[in-house]
């Protein structure tokens, strides 16, 4: 009975849950702005508490890999890190935008519509965002990239099936879009509950990463900016 901790930090949803043989038994989360340095460490210890576990009971760490927040994304990490070294467990990291098409609202949309590919959407800010294509069974068929929307971006796809688009980028390209097979799923941010099979997968299958060189998918450079002056 695999018991792995799942760690979501790559939006403003902080987010962490206790994963047993694939189905999330616990979870805490508030989508409240970047609360993560403060309310991680807190989730950690309530939900091991809550179901009478210690660190070194579990078998497994997961870690939203990213893309997203580069602050999030490091808490997040340095946290599964912590607890990785502190008992020696093996460290799983999850694709962000995988776990997105596991949202109860995503899997009601391709129930009803049946043939849809799924695209997921970050805002990164102005018109871009992170964005990748899967089909139902969760295989990508687009890599992770950070895109500049335009009109026509997914025309390729559109053209020859339905799509549905989700995540806090796709308000944007609701705007600019009129193909009749673009669809759209509100609400959707990626949670550690929808993790737990996405990373009890990877246990079974000992896709581990390195806890000394891990590092997230940033997919973009960090880019520091200094504060105006109030005048």
């Amino acid at each position: 009975m695999a018991k792995i901790l799942n760690i979501e930090s790559s939006t403003t949803m902080c987010s962490v849950s206790l994963g047993v043989d694939g189905e999330c038994a616990d979870f805490s989360e508030l989508n409240d702005g970047f609360s993560h340095a403060e309310l991680l460490a807190v989730y950690v210890d309530e939900i091991l508490k809550r179901n009478q576990l210690t660190v070194g009971q579990l078998d497994a760490v997961a870690v939203s890999m990213g893309p997203g927040s580069y602050t999030g994304l490091r808490i997040g990490v340095s946290l599964a890190k912590g607890l990785c070294f502190a008992q020696n467990l093996p460290l799983i990291s999850v694709p962000t935008l995988q776990n997105m098409c596991l949202h109860p609202k995503v899997k009601k949309q391709v129930n009803f519509y049946k043939d849809l590919l799924l695209c997921p959407m970050l805002d990164a800010r102005r018109m871009e965002v992170y964005t990748a294509m899967y089909d139902v069974g969760l295989s990508c068929i687009k890599d992770v990239e950070a895109l500049v929307l335009e009109p026509e971006s997914f025309d390729t796809y559109l053209n020859q099936e339905g799509v549905l688009f989700f995540g806090s980028g796709s308000d944007k390209f609701r705007e600019i879009i009129t193909h009749e097979s673009a669809y759209f799923a509100e609400g959707v941010w990626p949670s550690a509950q929808f993790m737990a099979g996405l990373s009890n997968m990877k246990f079974e299958n000992n896709e581990f990463e390195d806890v000394a060189y891990f590092e997230p998918f940033y997919l973009k450079e960090f880019m520091a900016t200094t504060p105006k002056k109030l005048l």
